[in-house]
């Protein structure tokens, strides 16, 4: 009994030590820019592929979106939609998705296999985890931001992702098993005040939520709440957040971004 609480205290301290380690190291880049499910458009990668990821680490973005959902014998897979291959991805088995490839020939990945891809070599990148919302009632709603948040904390993966997600209730379940979570919230119906009463991190809307309660902008800088907005493509709209100091800009364009970001700075 002694040596199995003495080999259990060492593995708590080592983990620790681990994930001290790795946040010592990273030093995310100081730009607004989040690849909106990687960044996949100009090379013609697969949406939410660990290719599309990796080329959102080389440009240098400060954050890779990325989308998760539970397959009905409880696997964490990246893909965006509810359905994979015309399989419901809710009601369909690991074994049965991961029959088809990906257009790169890549497997579908598994958030395991995502978030080992996206720490190595990674020390600039955030990895933005998006919980989609289940349709298979509160209860594994609950389950899947557990599971995931679970994952996240056994692979040290923690101090690189940020959560996001349409359900509030998911976000507040990451918030309740890991207090020191980052969240940040996507519907858009909640003001700044009510999202730092719940302890929510941040407001990750869509730009036309912003444009309709501009006020919404300095309420949350004033509650120390981060900005993020959602799907941002255009010229105008990425220049507009840019004046308006918005932390986040998510977009399928990053090079565009990039670009107006050199201009802006010039």
């Amino acid at each position: 009994m002694k040596y199995l609480l003495f080999t259990l205290l060492l593995s708590v301290l080592f983990s620790c030590k681990t994930t001290q380690n790795v946040t010592q190291q990273l030093k995310f880049a100081e730009n607004p820019v989040v690849a909106h499910r990687g960044a996949w458009k100009t090379m013609n990668y697969p949406e939410n592929s660990i290719a599309a990821l990796k080329y959102a680490i080389k440009l240098g973005c400060t954050g890779s979106e990325f989308d998760v959902w539970m397959t009905a014998d409880d696997s964490l897979i990246v893909n965006h939609d509810s359905e994979y291959q015309d399989f419901a991805i809710e009601e369909s088995t690991y074994d049965e998705l991961v029959k088809f490839k990906l257009k790169n020939d890549e497997k579908l990945p598994t958030l395991r296999e995502y978030l080992t891809a996206g720490m190595i070599n990674n020390s600039t990148t955030r990895l933005v985890l998006e919980i989609k919302p289940s349709g298979k009632g509160k209860a594994r709603a609950q389950q899947i931001a557990k599971k995931a948040v679970n994952i996240v904390k056994e692979m040290n993966a923690k101090p690189w992702v940020v959560y996001i997600s349409f359900d509030y209730d998911m976000l507040l379940k990451v918030k309740e098993v890991d207090p020191q979570a980052n969240t940040q919230y996507l519907t858009g119906n909640k003001t700044p005040e009510q999202l730092k009463q719940d302890g929510i991190d941040g407001m990750d809307y869509h730009f036309n939520a912003f444009k309709k309660n501009p006020h919404w902008i300095d309420e949350a800088k004033a509650k120390n709440l981060s900005l993020n907005a959602w799907t941002v493509n255009q010229t105008e709209d990425i220049d507009r957040l840019l004046s308006q100091g918005f932390d986040y800009i998510t977009t399928n364009e990053p090079e565009l971004a990039f670009k107006r970001l050199t201009l802006k700075s010039d």
